[in-house]
């Protein structure tokens, strides 16, 4: 942390402290879809403190289908406050934005990182961004979580789970025969913490056997990870690999079931596409809980809408939440040829114990910003 930042923050600090023995801070909460905010922030002082909370995402600011009109709409709403609380990138706060938002001195949000925020221009601004990270899971920032739902968004597609539910509630009785991942492959797009844990599981507890690809990954860093993981590096009477390395091409054309598991960035953005969707076997099934971009969505539309696999099973996508008239919502999945299609509102994270814990931190940075104390997890 530059010394250039620590004054900015502390003169900041400082001067709303000030401001706040004569009226309250104004704070807005943004994107609690849940309400699990709303007590920690109701519990400070009113005289002190005005909270308003917008449950109600609206369309990203920098986002290219995004017009005028709605960007007025979200610099109308942010603009009175002074602090606000945002969850990671549901409202991403590019150098515009931020630009005109005069009134904002202090930027909370969740996890350690959020790929949403133009920190080189908070930092420009003088204005502090803190994080929260998930005490309950050091340093995990929601992996056990998303790792849990991923897990069960495999099985749930092996298993037509939610359309077996819908089916009996509906009156109808067993509609497709599942599938077994026993002895099956199991391929990992990314091998970080992420993908080993969700890979460890599957050849655990499933027998799949594991194959893996990322740009940079190589088979001795894939060994470490497997003894890292606690699982020996190979099969004592095969040889095979535990964790083993092949080609992107490879990996799609040979894996039952196939899980990103990238972290999104420039190079990574639309890392899967049409070429590496068709090589899929008809039978397998596709998994994102990772980020929506990381794949060509049209792409995999058109996979999925031509029945070239078995199914989906989706938690991310381009746009969140997703628009009411999205493909995703109006296609009716699984009829008429088409692939079968599960789908969850981005709920990877989303753990009541992770959620909470990062709420307490956003309030205790919220007051030692006010004490002018230093803040915990500063983000630059």
């Amino acid at each position: 942390m530059s010394l250039l930042s620590t004054s900015l923050r502390r003169g900041s600090t400082k001067l709303f402290a000030t401001m706040a023995s004569s009226s309250p801070i104004k704070v807005a909460v943004l994107d609690d879809y849940q309400g699990i905010s709303e007590p920690k922030f109701k519990a400070l002082d009113s005289s002190k403190y005005e909270v308003s909370f917008f449950k109600d995402t609206l369309r990203p600011y920098n986002h290219p289908d995004t017009t005028q009109d709605v960007k007025d709409q979200l610099v109308k709403r942010l603009e009175p406050f002074t602090v606000i609380s945002t969850m990671r990138e549901r409202t991403p706060f590019p150098r515009e934005l931020i630009s005109r938002l005069p009134n904002l001195k202090l930027l909370l949000t969740t996890g350690n990182r959020n790929l949403g925020l133009d920190l080189e221009a908070f930092k420009e601004r003088g204005i502090p961004v803190a994080g929260a990270v998930d005490k309950s899971n050091p340093g995990s920032v929601g992996s056990v979580s998303t790792t849990e739902h991923c897990v069960t968004m495999i099985l749930s597609a092996a298993r037509n789970i939610a359309g077996d539910d819908l089916a009996v509630k509906s009156g109808g009785w067993q509609t497709v025969p599942a599938v077994s991942l026993r002895g099956k492959i199991f391929g990992t797009l990314g091998l970080g913490r992420l993908g080993v844990a969700v890979a460890k599981i599957m050849s655990v507890a499933f027998g799949m056997k594991v194959v893996a690809w990322s740009s940079n990954l190589t088979q001795e860093k894939a060994d470490e990870a497997a003894v890292k993981a606690g699982l020996p590096v190979q099969d004592e009477q095969t040889g095979e690999k535990t964790f083993k390395v092949v080609s992107k091409e490879e990996l799609f054309s040979t894996a039952d079931v196939v899980s990103v598991h990238l972290v999104l960035s420039d190079r990574s953005r639309g890392a899967v596409a049409k070429k590496d969707l068709e090589l899929m076997k008809k039978g397998a099934i596709f998994v994102n809980t990772s980020r929506g971009p990381l794949v060509v969505e049209e792409d995999l539309l058109e996979v999925l809408e031509q029945g070239k696999i078995r199914a989906a099973a989706l938690d991310v996508f381009n746009l969140e939440p997703l628009p009411l008239d999205s493909k995703w919502r109006t296609t009716k999945w699984g009829e008429d040829g088409r692939s079968r299609v599960l789908l969850t509102p981005h709920m990877g994270y989303v753990e009541e114990d992770t959620l909470s814990g990062w709420y307490d931190q956003q309030v205790e940075n919220l007051e030692k910003w006010v004490k002018g104390e230093e803040l915990a997890l500063p983000l630059y």
